[in-house]
C-alpha cells in the first residue's frame, strides 16, 4: 500500500468519524467495558477508596476525556500502577472516609499540574526517565499488588492486615494460608486458573473473551450456591452503593494542612501518572495500524482535565491503561468514540444492573488484580532487564528492591541516581555533558549528516531528539556515531524506534560507526560503547 493509500484509508475523527466507524468502535467499547468493569472496582478496593468510585474514574475518563483526547485509540480510567500511592495516600491521611476525601484534593491538583506541564509542552520529558527505573518501579508496583492481594484471595478480614508494608505482607503469607477460608479461597483459586489458563487456548473466538468476564460468569454463580450473603462475612462480597448518590463533591482539601503528606502525594499522582500514561500512548501508537500519531501533551491535558473532575466527585487517579487499551485495539476499534462507548456502557450498566455487581465475590477481584500484578512483574521482565545488560539488570533490581523497602519516589529517583553513576562508571567525560548531547546537523540537499560525540545517555537524550525530530520526513539521514564514547540502553531504544518510524514514512536512515563499539548486553538495544584500541 501506498503512503497516500494509507493516509486516504485512515479513520475520520470526530463527529464524522462516530459516523463512519459507529459499529466497530462500539463493539470495541462493549468488550473492553466487560474488561474494566471488574477491573475498576478491584483497583478502587485495592485503593481503599468505596469500589463505585473506581467505576466512576472510568465513566469520566469515557464519556468526558475521549473529547479531550490526543490519543485516538486509549481508554482512560483506574490502573494498577496507581494503587500504592492510592492506598498510601488514603493511609497517610488519616485512613477511611476522611483519608479518602483529603486524598481527592492532592488528586485534584496533580490533574492540574499535568494540565499546566501539557500547556508547557512537558510530555517531551517522560524519556529523561531511564527505561530500566520505570520497568523497576512497575515490576515492585506489581509486587506490591501482589502482597496486598493474595490475602483478600484467601478471606483473610482486611482488618487484620492494617499497617503492614509489602514486606511484612509479603512475611505474612504463611499466616494467612493456615487461616484460609475454604469457600473464598475455592472461588479465588478457580479464577486464577481461568485467569492464567485462557491465554493458554489458541482458538482464535475464546482470545476475543474478556478473561474477568469468564471469571464473574463462575464466580457469581458459585457464591449464589454457597449463599455468601448468610455464611461468609460481609467483607467477601462487593458492595458498591447508589451511582446517583455518589456523584456528588466528595474532595477536601483540609489535608493542605499536613503540607508534607500533601506535596508528596501531588508529586506521586502528577509524576508517577503522567509518566505511566504517556509511556502507554507510546506503547499504543505502535499496535494502531494506521500508524497515526498521538499529542503526547494534549492528552496529557486530557488525563489533567479528568483527574480533576474525578478528584471533585470522588474518584481514583486516572491514566491511558495499558491492558484496555491493548484489547480496544486488538477489538477492532478505530477512533477515540470506542474509549466514549466504553463509558456509556459503564453508566448505563451500573444504573440498571447494581444488584449484580454486588453479587461479585471479592476473592474473584483478588484474581484478577494478582493476575495484573503477575504480569507486571513476570519473571520474563527480570530475564529481559538481564538481557539487555547487566548494568541495566542492576538499576532494574535496584528500583524493585528500594521501592518495596521504601516508596514509589524514593525507588524511582533511586534508580535514576544508580543510572546515572553507573553511565559517569562506564564513561567518567559523561560528566562533561550529562544534560547537553554533542549533535552537529549538517545539510546537503535532500541528505542530512548527523555528527554525535562524548556521551549519550537517557539523562541528554532530549537534545538529540530535539535535532532528529527537526529533519524533515522522506529524506536521506545519516547518523555518525565514531566519535561516541557511551551510548546507554535508552538512547539505543529509541534510536531503533526512530529508525523505523522513518524508513516508514518514505526516508533512508543509517546508522554509522558501530564497529568500535562494544554491546553492553545481548539486545539490539542494548547500550554500547567504545572500544579504545
Amino acid at each position: 500500500m501506498s503512503t497516500n493509500e494509507q493516509v486516504k484509508s485512515v479513520p475520520k475523527d470526530g463527529l464524522a468519524g462516530l459516523q463512519e466507524n459507529f459499529g466497530t468502535d462500539a463493539i470495541s467499547g462493549l468488550l473492553v467495558f466487560l474488561l474494566a468493569m471488574p477491573l475498576s472496582l478491584g483497583i478502587a478496593k485495592a485503593s481503599e477508596f468505596p469500589p463505585i468510585y473506581g467505576i466512576v474514574t472510568a465513566i469520566i475518563g469515557g464519556i468526558v476525556v475521549s473529547f479531550f483526547a490526543g490519543s485516538r485509540l486509549t481508554i482512560k480510567g483506574p490502573a494498577a500502577g496507581l494503587i500504592v500511592i492510592c492506598a498510601g495516600a488514603v493511609a497517610e491521611f488519616g485512613g477511611g472516609e476522611l483519608g479518602w476525601k483529603l486524598a481527592l484534593g492532592a488528586i485534584m491538583v496533580a490533574g492540574a499540574f499535568q494540565i499546566v506541564f501539557g500547556l508547557l509542552k512537558f510530555g517531551k520529558y517522560s524519556d529523561f526517565i531511564p527505561s530500566s527505573a520505570i520497568h523497576g518501579m512497575l515490576a515492585a508496583i506489581g509486587i506490591i499488588i501482589f502482597s496486598k492481594q493474595i490475602h483478600t484471595l484467601f478471606g483473610i478480614d482486611p482488618k487484620t492486615l492494617k499497617g503492614l508494608e509489602p514486606l511484612e505482607l509479603l512475611a505474612h503469607i504463611p499466616t494467612s494460608i493456615a487461616n484460609l477460608d475454604t469457600k473464598t479461597t475455592l472461588i479465588g483459586v478457580i479464577s486464577l486458573i481461568i485467569l492464567f489458563g485462557m491465554p493458554m487456548i489458541k482458538n482464535k473466538f475464546v482470545k476475543m473473551i474478556p478473561a474477568p468476564l469468564i471469571v464473574l460468569l463462575v464466580a457469581i454463580p458459585m457464591q449464589l450456591e454457597m449463599d455468601f450473603k448468610h455464611t461468609e462475612a460481609p467483607y467477601t462480597l462487593v458492595s458498591v452503593g447508589n451511582l446517583l448518590e455518589a456523584f456528588r463533591v466528595n474532595v477536601s482539601f483540609d489535608g493542605l494542612a499536613q503540607s508534607g503528606i500533601f506535596i508528596k502525594y501531588v508529586i506521586l499522582f502528577t509524576l508517577i501518572g503522567s509518566i505511566e500514561s504517556i509511556l502507554t500512548v507510546k506503547a499504543i501508537d505502535k499496535l494502531d495500524p494506521y500508524y497515526r500519531k498521538s499529542n503526547y501533551n494534549k492528552d496529557l491535558i486530557a488525563v489533567g482535565i479528568g483527574n480533576m473532575v474525578a478528584g471533585i466527585f470522588g474518584g481514583l487517579p486516572m491514566i491511558s491503561e495499558v491492558a484496555r487499551s491493548s484489547a480496544n485495539v486488538n477489538n477492532g476499534a478505530k477512533t477515540r468514540w470506542a474509549n466514549f462507548f466504553h463509558g456509556m456502557f459503564l453508566l448505563v450498566f451500573v444504573l440498571a444492573a447494581r444488584p449484580v455487581i454486588e453479587m461479585i465475590p471479592n476473592a474473584a477481584l483478588a484474581a484478577m488484580l494478582i493476575a495484573v500484578g503477575y504480569k507486571l512483574a513476570h519473571p520474563k521482565e527480570f530475564r529481559h532487564a538481564l538481557h539487555v545488560g547487566v548494568y541495566q539488570f542492576i538499576v532494574f533490581v535496584a528500583t524493585v528492591v528500594i521501592t518495596l523497602a521504601t516508596d514509589l519516589l524514593v525507588g524511582v529517583f533511586s534508580g535514576v541516581a544508580i543510572k546515572l553513576l553507573i553511565n559517569f562508571f562506564l564513561s567518567p567525560s559523561s560528566i562533561g555533558n550529562i544534560f547537553k548531547a554533542n549533535v552537529e546537523v549538517t545539510k546537503t540537499g535532500d541528505n542530512y549528516l548527523v555528527k554525535l560525540a562524548d556521551s549519550l545517555t537517557f539523562s541528554n537524550y532530549l537534545g538529540l531528539k530535539k535535532q532528529l525530530d527537526a529533519i524533515p520526513a522522506a529524506k536521506h539521514v545519516v547518523v555518525d556515531v565514531t566519535n561516541v564514547k557511551l551510548a546507554d540502553h535508552t538512547v539505543m531504544d529509541n534510536l531503533i524506534v526512530i529508525e523505523r518510524d522513518y524508513k516508514r514514512e518514505g526516508g533512508t536512515f543509517e546508522l554509522k560507526g558501530m564497529d568500535n563499539k562494544k554491546s553492553l548486553g545481548h539486545a539490539p538495544s542494548s547500550g554500547r560503547k567504545m572500544v579504545v584500541a
